[in-house]
């Protein structure tokens, strides 16, 4: 038996469930063609920041309003993004280049948290040739002062104003951050959303105890990672209508078959990539093939959203009653009811 993994994301026909995530794999067409060689259904393109574009553009002025010291406190504001390997010009001509040498559906993607230029650079990017965009909304609510239903609204505001101007496709990747993932995640669909990617994997800071500063670390993601999106793709699976694809903790098999069981459109990985090179892709391909195959499935299809929570006997597990579950079970060598009992005076 043959198994067919085709599957379907925000309307694009792709060979497979497996997407090389946004990262700097992306910047060179060697890599693109070495993803696209192991069996890459799609690639998204490694994000153009909102603050590449700010630079860019505070560029233009300095030179429009060279002598009059407008925009010296942008010196200081900005980061040094010189050595930016690809910037706002740079990322069009590469996304053009690409999709003349690949075959497979190259997505664009946006990095920020307000309109500015995003909506000009979505446009951009889709006349480079992008199939798909993905908005990635990087935010995180430090300001005490800001509501959550004002945060809410920068995301939608966001995503109306880049829908308006694009055709293609459009992916919103979010964290999981909101009181209400399951009406956030409705609303940025009625915002204009064809797909949802979960979960942007919000970096933390550490502190550097000899320096005394806070010390940026970025940390590939692990297996170990995968359960948060898995619950939230296995709750809104039927519920929203979009695609959903399943970000971070995905680097085997077995995970990209859990998320797809969950209700995962797609799985995209980027973390087992950087550490296994781009042809880790067909061992995640393949592996998925062997296992519908020995437990006859016909189809990507006819697995995905099986143990959906709207499919499964026992919705519950996806909510409080696995969270009960769990800590009634588990037991250690300190708790009281493993330890033998005390002989009676």
């Amino acid at each position: 038996m043959t198994v067919d993994l085709r599957t379907r994301y925000m309307g694009l026909d792709l060979a497979n469930p497996v997407v090389a995530a946004a990262s700097t794999l992306s910047s060179r067409i060697d890599n693109l063609k070495r993803l696209q060689d192991a069996g890459a259904a799609a690639v998204v393109f490694q994000s153009l920041f909102e603050e590449q574009i700010e630079h860019e553009e505070i560029q233009i002025h300095r030179v429009l309003e060279h002598g009059a010291e407008s925009f010296a406190e942008a010196t200081t504001y900005l980061p040094d993004l010189e050595e930016y390997n690809v910037g706002p010009d740079a990322y069009l001509r590469h996304l053009e280049a690409s999709k003349r040498e690949l075959e497979i559906p190259i997505m664009g993607s946006l990095n920020g948290v307000s309109t500015g230029g995003w909506v000009r650079y979505a446009r951009l990017i889709q006349e480079a040739g992008a199939d798909a965009l993905e908005l990635n909304i990087y935010y995180i609510a430090a300001d005490p002062e800001e509501t959550g239903e004002q945060v809410e609204r920068r995301y939608l505001d966001l995503v109306r104003a880049v829908r308006e101007a694009v055709t293609i496709p459009l992916a919103v990747k979010i964290g999981p951050f909101f009181s209400s993932i399951p009406n956030m995640a409705k609303r940025l669909v009625e915002a204009g959303a064809d797909g949802l990617v979960l979960f942007n994997r919000f970096l933390q800071p550490d502190i550097d105890l000899d320096s005394l500063e806070p010390l940026p670390t970025l940390r590939l993601s692990t297996s170990d990672e995968l359960r948060l999106p898995l619950r939230w793709i296995g709750i809104l699976y039927g519920r929203i209508r979009a695609s959903l694809a399943a970000t971070t903790g995905c680097h085997t098999a077995e995970d990209a078959l859990k998320l797809i069981l969950a209700g995962a459109d797609v799985t995209m990985m980027a973390s087992a990539l950087f550490r296994h090179g781009p042809e880790h892709v067909r061992t995640v391909v393949e592996g998925i093939a062997a296992w519908l195959e020995e437990r006859e499935y016909h189809s990507v299809r006819q697995a995905k959203g099986s143990l959906a929570q709207i499919n499964v006997p026992d919705p519950a597990a996806y909510a409080r009653a696995n969270y009960m579950e769990m800590l009634a079970r588990f037991t250690s060598p300190y708790d009281w009811r493993a330890a033998p009992s005390e002989p009676r005076a």
